[in-house]
């Protein structure tokens, strides 16, 4: 049983709304704020180191990027470029790590340029970890340097939010959809804008970039629409197949490209359905999941009574995470789309992101996944499962008893004097 409260890894000193994980250097990055809102509250992005220290996996604050008077309400990454949507805009940030002590000149001239790129840059150590070394020798500390390479409007609505981005996988393009439903496609890292159209009568909840440059767009007006450029290939149907569900009952709410293990070329997108209006008696959330390629779907589940919130996919396309408005947070099979974890009211308020650690044994050490969480409640959450066994090994064990003793009686009534 998963325990009733999963362990704090980190407290940010403002609402947390971002979380996304690099993996070759194994930081989480966070962010969020109060936005302009003179209550006290700060705005930041906050680099987390993520190490294991006295067998528990922990997060230790590298550096504290300072967003003024922005909250950070989206985020994607691109190796070591950052895209915040912040209000209208999306900043597009770089960072570099470098050890105490290393100069930035020479090799590491883009350090240098970032440190002065950067008004308010705060370089913080990392805590020495708690094991002894070896030896007198200490270990050098990881810092950061942080700087805004380019500030583009991503929205023009009246409200004025940025509520989505992506990278393509190769990351020449980047999307962003806002409030006012515009699609907006960026060359990157040169930002030039290669499309502008309104592909959702309202709000732009999700994106996700795919293959051959198609995007998957999903929005607050019931559509989830794949697009070629400005031209929309198919409009998804996820109720087509189940009639007892009828039109506008439901709203997508998320979309996730995920790979398949063991299965090279194949692709799968998965989309999460939610009522559109509260009920007395709640009605059940939807997962289901399509061919990456031809869109058609494969399989649909309900995923319990809680408004689901955010979505991801583990690297592997082994395990999707979700997180919903109470604060729960749980792991599903990609596969079958069944439950493996749930923590009811994790936070206890509404689960902004989720992001899956990289499936490194220096993270996940006898772990089959972990799960960060972040929430408005300010906090950062670990969620893992321990690698499951084929069959118990009590099971295993009365197994092989009873084939001895099948065995045995066999050989007794094929030769009666055999014991």
């Amino acid at each position: 049983m998963p325990p009733r409260r999963p362990p704090e890894l980190y407290r940010a000193p403002f609402p947390l709304y971002a979380l996304r994980i690099h993996r070759e250097a194994g930081l989480a990055l966070i962010a969020g704020g109060g936005g302009a809102a003179k209550t006290g509250i700060t705005n930041g992005l906050h680099f987390l180191q993520l190490d294991w220290r006295d067998g528990k996996l922990s997060a230790s604050l590298l550096h504290a990027h300072d967003t003024e008077t922005r909250a950070t309400m989206t985020m994607a990454l691109a190796g070591n470029f950052i895209a915040a949507g912040q209000d209208a805009t999306c900043h597009i940030l770089s960072f570099q790590l470098f050890k105490s002590g290393q100069k930035t000149g020479g090799s590491s001239g883009d350090s240098a340029k970032a440190g002065a790129g950067d008004k308010d840059l705060r370089r913080r150590k990392a805590p020495v970890p708690s094991e002894k070394s070896n030896g007198n020798t200490h270990k050098e500390m990881t810092q950061v340097a942080v700087e805004t390479l380019h500030c583009v409007q991503t929205d023009t609505s009246p409200d004025t939010l940025q509520k989505a981005v992506c990278f393509s996988d190769d990351h020449t393009l980047m999307a962003t959809g806002g409030v006012d439903g515009f699609l907006r496609v960026w060359e990157f890292p040169s930002m030039k804008k290669t499309l502008e159209f309104q592909a959702h009568n309202g709000e732009i909840e999700d994106i996700a970039l795919g293959p051959n440059n198609k995007v998957v767009t999903v929005g607050r007006d019931f559509q989830c629409c794949v697009w070629q450029r400005d031209q929309m290939v198919t409009g998804l149907r996820w109720n087509e197949n189940l009639p007892g569900i009828p039109d506008k009952t439901y709203r997508y709410q998320s979309c996730k490209f995920g790979t398949v293990e063991d299965q090279a070329k194949a692709l799968r997108l998965y989309t999460v359905q939610i009522p559109y209006k509260r009920e007395r008696r709640p009605l059940p959330c939807y997962i289901t999941k399509w061919d990456g390629h031809s869109f058609l779907p494969l399989l649909t589940r309900p995923c319990g009574n809680e408004v689901i919130s955010c979505l991801s996919v583990s690297e592997t396309g082994t395990f999707l995470g979700l997180g919903t408005v109470t604060g729960s947070v749980a792991i599903f099979v990609a596969f079958s789309l069944q439950r493996l974890y749930y923590v009811r009211e994790a936070h206890g308020i509404v689960v902004t992101a989720v992001a899956f650690l990289p499936e490194t044994p220096e993270l996940l050490k006898s772990n089959e996944a972990a799960l960060l969480s972040v929430a408005v409640d300010s906090r950062c959450r670990l969620h893992q499962i321990a690698c499951r066994r084929s069959f118990p090994i009590w099971l295993l064990l009365l197994f092989c008893a009873g084939l001895i003793v099948g065995t045995v009686l066999l050989l007794q009534l094929a030769f009666p004097g055999f014991l």
